[in-house]
């Protein structure tokens, strides 16, 4: 089976769409802190352990660029905030945002986020993860799903996992459980999904980027953005 993904370039800023998703994709290092994070997004970085707070940091400022661009707002007035559940949610000039979906992905050395009007996950895997993807490839992958794929092709295994884990984003359930073995992998190129799911997977650079919405049927228009506040001026 032929297991070459579809090359996206790591371009910091140039936004691809899919699907009725924008998803977008960086090497860290290329990617400049702006716009910066506001006073709530400090905080819940803040309470990071410090290896993490870099990654987090890039993958929200990504998630802004795609939040401002989609709904028409500066990135300086979006928040990407973490629900309950750890999940990241669009807040806009103080108000959420519930029919806009974010989801988010870092690796070492690429973060990348999406954003759709429905449940939307995404993920990166580095092929030289490959390896540790097989160890446990028994809880991830069923019997017919590692005959499909195969565990001899770095990048094939990477696909997989980057697919499950972008599939249990959007349902917004975990990799550990048994989340994993509901989500069947019926191809590989392209990428299929039982359920109601579409996908996607791109090559970019060393890594696999994988896209799963959860619904199939056309999305709806993303929401506008709530206004900016007046402020109290003279009387005209």
């Amino acid at each position: 089976m032929d297991t070459t993904f579809r090359s996206i370039p790591p371009a910091p800023g140039r936004i691809h769409r899919w699907g009725g998703a924008s998803v977008i994709v960086a090497r860290r290092p290329d990617l400049h802190q702006a716009p910066v994070l506001s006073p709530a997004e400090q905080r819940v970085v803040h309470a990071l352990p410090v290896w993490r707070q870099a990654e987090w940091a890039a993958g929200r400022l990504l998630a802004k660029r795609l939040a401002g661009e989609a709904l028409g707002a500066p990135a300086t007035e979006v928040e990407i905030l973490p629900r309950d559940d750890g999940s990241p949610r669009v807040v806009v000039r103080g108000r959420p945002m519930p029919g806009v979906h974010v989801s988010i992905s870092h690796t070492a050395h690429h973060v990348a986020a999406a954003l759709a009007p429905g449940p939307v996950g995404v993920d990166l895997c580095e092929t030289v993860s490959a390896a540790a993807v097989r160890r446990v490839a028994d809880h991830l992958l069923s019997p017919e799903e590692l005959s499909l794929i195969g565990t001899d092709r770095p990048e094939a295994m990477a696909g997989a996992w980057a697919l499950k884990e972008a599939a249990v984003k959007a349902e917004r359930s975990g990799i550990l459980g048994a989340a994993p073995r509901r989500i069947v992998i019926l191809g590989l190129r392209p990428p299929v999904l039982g359920g109601r799911r579409r996908a996607m997977v791109w090559q970019t650079g060393d890594a696999v980027l994988a896209l799963v919405l959860a619904h199939p049927a056309a999305p709806p228009n993303l929401p506008a953005a709530p206004p900016p506040a007046r402020s109290a001026g003279c009387p005209s």
